[in-house]
């Protein structure tokens, strides 16, 4: 397989992580209705961020162990669909992901935030602000800033930055966290924070956004339904659906027929809650349920099978998700499992909810289908903590990042 143009491959004919991510780039944005222009510039941006990286053919292991996916890829898609508009496309980037050192990783990813600020004059006034909180000379953890675009007709997307609030230790996350709503305007928004088995991000919205956000995401241990409709602060968030969705997320049988006191935890891959705050205002305005419904199905078939059920009971069309996922790889669903990596229930205030996938391009590995995969595991209710107890227990010393797997790298056929 040859290299396309720009992207040169280390040794004539070999498949780049340029070409891999470039080609998934073009046909989901074709899959997604964006203009050929639009995709092109945005997979130029996505090149420039990852610098070198690029260039790196396939045949080698990942240059770091980035825990942005299973198989250390550094790029992820996402589709966000909501009722009455078309799916919206996104991917998220860590533009640092051939250093080992996380200080140099922060660096890196610092100077592409940059670029993309003088290419589309938006200020880095937030981000300058809490900078030395996140990136200490002595940088820790599994990442130093990753960034996500939303793409959007145009040209012109709107930009989230992720950082590491564990990046001066896990004992400091929380602290690290508190201070940076504080020097962001939001002195009362930690307390608005449900307890937490962990901090593995705080995000920021940069450039073109209607009301910018800044969002915390929490980790919450052996999760069941009743403790998710407890975590939200965000007016509009009905605890019906929510439950709705865990279990038919998560794979539990009947969820239409589930009321409270439901001993079911998911004790895998933790559930990740996110709760955004915008300006003005400390309660939260928008939440999230994210469920990394990857380790809880057998395949991406039955994943994607879940993800239909959801959206076409929300009226919303899955036709865009499935063409997306014939846009990632031409394996069959039933070969691999984490194509689709979470599933995600998104309210935000004054909007209609909203469901998203976040899709894996599987650069350099396909994880195995789960012979005996768990649909969470059920466990009496009185032998049980829940997870607000969990949190309060943990909250003292977090763990950076969800609990992975061992993954073992070998190349895998890509389609660019």
């Amino acid at each position: 397989m040859t290299s396309r143009p720009g992207i040169p491959a280390t040794s004539p004919g070999e498949t780049t992580l340029g070409d891999h991510v470039l080609g998934q780039l073009r046909r989901l944005g074709a899959a997604a209705g964006l203009s050929e222009a639009d995709t092109e510039l945005y997979g130029q941006v996505l090149t420039e961020s990852l610098a070198g990286a690029v260039h790196r053919p396939l045949s080698l292991p990942p240059a770091s162990p980035t825990f942005l996916s299973d198989d250390h890829s550094p790029v992820e898609f996402s589709l966000a669909s909501a009722p009455d508009s078309a799916p919206a496309l996104r991917v998220l980037v860590e533009p640092g992901w051939a250093h080992s050192d996380m200080a140099d990783s922060g660096r890196a990813g610092l100077a592409g935030i940059r670029a993309m600020a003088a290419r589309w004059g938006f200020a880095t006034d937030q981000l300058d602000a809490i900078a030395d909180l996140f990136f200490p000379a002595a940088a820790q953890g599994p990442l130093a800033l990753w960034y996500a675009l939303d793409l959007r007709a145009g040209g012109v997307p709107g930009v989230k930055v992720y950082l590491n609030p564990s990046a001066s230790g896990p004992e400091s996350a929380a602290r690290t966290v508190h201070e940076a709503l504080r020097r962001l305007g939001y002195g009362q928004a930690f307390e608005q924070l449900p307890p937490a088995a962990g901090y593995p991000f705080l995000a920021l919205d940069l450039g073109a956004w209607t009301s910018p956000r800044v969002k915390v995401y929490v980790r919450h241990l052996r999760m069941s339904s009743d403790d998710a409709c407890a975590l939200s602060r965000t007016s509009g968030a009905e605890a019906a659906d929510i439950r709705y969705f865990f279990h038919a997320a998560a794979g539990s049988l009947a969820p239409s027929e589930r009321g409270g006191n439901d001993p079911l935890r998911l004790v895998r891959r933790p559930v990740l809650t996110c709760h955004s705050f915008t300006e003005g205002d400390s309660n939260p305005s928008g939440f999230t349920l994210h469920i990394p419904v990857r380790d809880y199905v057998r395949d991406d078939e039955e994943a994607l099978a879940r993800a239909t059920a959801l959206l076409t009971r929300a009226g919303m069309d899955p036709t865009v998700l499935n063409r997306s996922l014939r846009a990632l790889t031409e394996r069959s669903l039933a070969d691999g499992v984490g194509l689709i990596a979470y599933l995600a229930l998104v309210y935000e205030r004054n909007r209609p909810p909203r469901l998203t996938a976040y899709l894996s391009s599987e650069a350099y590995r396909v994880r195995p289908p789960q012979e005996q995969y768990p649909r969470g595991t059920w466990m009496p209710a009185q032998r049980t903590q829940s997870v607000l107890d969990l949190g309060h227990q943990a909250a003292g010393h977090v763990s950076p990042h969800t609990a992975q797997k061992e993954v073992t790298w070998s190349p895998t056929a890509s389609r660019s």
